[in-house]
């Protein structure tokens, strides 16, 4: 008996070693991958002298009498000095790739931004200054030029071919650690990230860290299918979630710097947010998808093809519209005076629009409102509103609509309405003023989630609010 369990012992051993050992062989191995590819990938190193005036001392104290016993002390303690300007450097790292053979390289905007000189450092010790022939900060993207002949290239994917779960790898310099390999898997595509709403951002668990961005990342062939970007991090380091621009985004990027130093989009003018699960219900939808229009800019190509407040946005050009994310990059890659098709859904219908795309202007500030109106309080959703004064109107740039001056605990308060908002519609209906506002509050129906639109300082979206039962 005993020599029988030590037989399955030993098999037991047996079956996990072999287990073990397969595993361990469909693990992929990089080492060649990093061999062919890192003389293409290269160091870049910026620097950027910055004066100060000489003059630091605070707000006031500039007037002090000559000779006063304070000014020499104040003087020492602000390091006024003589009052001449002071100049010093600063420097920053980054990481890059060539992308041809006579001298252009890929990287980062954030990493060459106004830099004084740029050295990128090939992996022979070779330094080369570079000059900018072009930069997006959308896109975060800028490409270089080096007086140089016959470099390494690296071959180019599609990055839509990619799929969550594969693995890939990064080539840079994290905290100037030249070419430094990282790898992992493909966590998520087509990420929206704040700030970079024109870029379907690769996600991974790559562990990228300061020094990394504009370094290329590969798949398992060895082709670059994306360009890191940046990290989510609490800390300042990897925490575990990586973004990479997708190559193909970033190469029409590229051929646009190439060909005329500057990047233009496509525009629809429009304000847009994502549909949650109350808005979806409010606006009869059977689940929350595509992208809410919170406001249609005037004399945008929105405006002129019949683009109005309140439609979702379901489909763009024969692309769907999952969700509000989707929508910017597909529109900034339309070609510009293009005819597009958009289907939307308007009041429970869908219809198809056609709307000519207008280039992307240079974004525009509104100016805060001032004054202060009568003020109505409204009893069912507990908050005071107040007439908006035709300046007010004007640096706003509406039409119409109410400020809220307070709002008490109550249906306002938990859909999330604050003091300062501007309320420009109700139940899908433009609100004109106080009286129709107290008017249309009144015949809202209890128990059921309805629209509102809010303009908040520069940004304008729905939220949807729900009168309780009862009241």
């Amino acid at each position: 008996m005993k020599r029988f369990l030590n037989k399955q012992w030993a098999l037991l051993a047996i079956l996990l070693l072999i287990a073990v050992t397969g595993q361990a062989a469909g693990l992929p191995d990089f080492t060649e991958l990093v061999k062919n590819n890192s003389p293409a990938v290269v160091n870049i190193s910026t620097t950027q002298k910055i004066t100060q005036g000489g003059s630091r001392l605070p707000h006031g104290l500039h007037q002090l009498p000559e000779g006063s016993p304070f000014e020499d002390f104040f003087r020492r303690f602000f390091d006024e000095g003589t009052g001449e300007p002071r100049s010093f450097e600063t420097h920053s790292l980054g990481s890059g790739f060539v992308i041809s053979s006579d001298g252009y390289i890929i990287t980062n905007n954030h990493v060459i931004q106004d830099a004084d000189e740029i050295i990128v450092r090939f992996s022979d010790r070779r330094e080369l200054e570079a000059e900018v022939v072009g930069s997006d900060e959308s896109s975060d993207l800028a490409l270089l030029k080096v007086e140089a002949k016959d470099l390494p290239t690296l071959r180019q994917s599609n990055a839509s071919q990619l799929k969550v779960g594969e693995w890939v790898l990064a080539i840079g310099s994290p905290f100037g650690f030249e070419h430094s390999a990282t790898a992992g898997i493909v966590s998520a595509l087509g990420r929206s990230l704040p700030e970079e709403s024109y870029v379907p951002f690769i996600q991974t668990d790559v562990a990228i860290n300061p020094g990394n961005s504009g370094g290329p990342l590969f798949n398992l062939m060895g082709e670059v299918v994306g360009i890191n970007s940046q990290i989510y991090s609490r800390t300042g380091g990897f925490m575990g979630l990586s973004f990479a621009i997708p190559i193909d985004v970033a190469m029409e990027v590229v051929d646009q710097l190439k060909e005329k130093g500057r990047v233009t989009r496509g525009w629809l003018g429009v304000v847009i947010q994502d549909v949650t699960r109350e808005l979806a219900e409010s606006f009869g939808l059977g689940k929350p998808q595509g992208a809410l229009v919170a406001r249609v800019l005037a004399d945008s190509p929105a405006a002129k093809g019949g683009v109005q407040v309140g439609d979702i946005i379901l489909d763009f050009n024969g692309k769907s519209v999952p969700r509000s994310a989707a929508l910017p990059p597909l529109v900034g890659r339309a070609e510009i005076g293009e005819t597009v098709d958009i289907q939307i859904l308007r009041a429970g219908d869908e219809k198809t629009l056609k709307i000519k795309i207008g280039e992307l202007p240079e974004k525009k500030e509104l100016e805060k409102a001032t004054g202060k109106p009568d003020h109505i309080f409204e009893e069912r959703l507990a908050l005071e509103i107040a007439d908006l004064k035709k300046e007010e109107r004007t640096q706003l740039d509406v039409v119409a609509g109410v400020r809220v001056t307070k709002v008490e605990e109550g249906p306002a308060f938990e859909a999330g309405i604050r003091h300062g908002d501007i309320i420009l519609s109700i139940n899908n209906t433009e609100i004109k003023d106080t009286v129709q506002f107290k008017e249309l509050a009144k015949k809202l129906p209890a128990g059921k989630a309805v629209p509102l639109l809010l303009q908040r300082e520069q940004t304008t979206s729905f939220i949807a609010i729900t009168i309780p039962e009862g009241s």
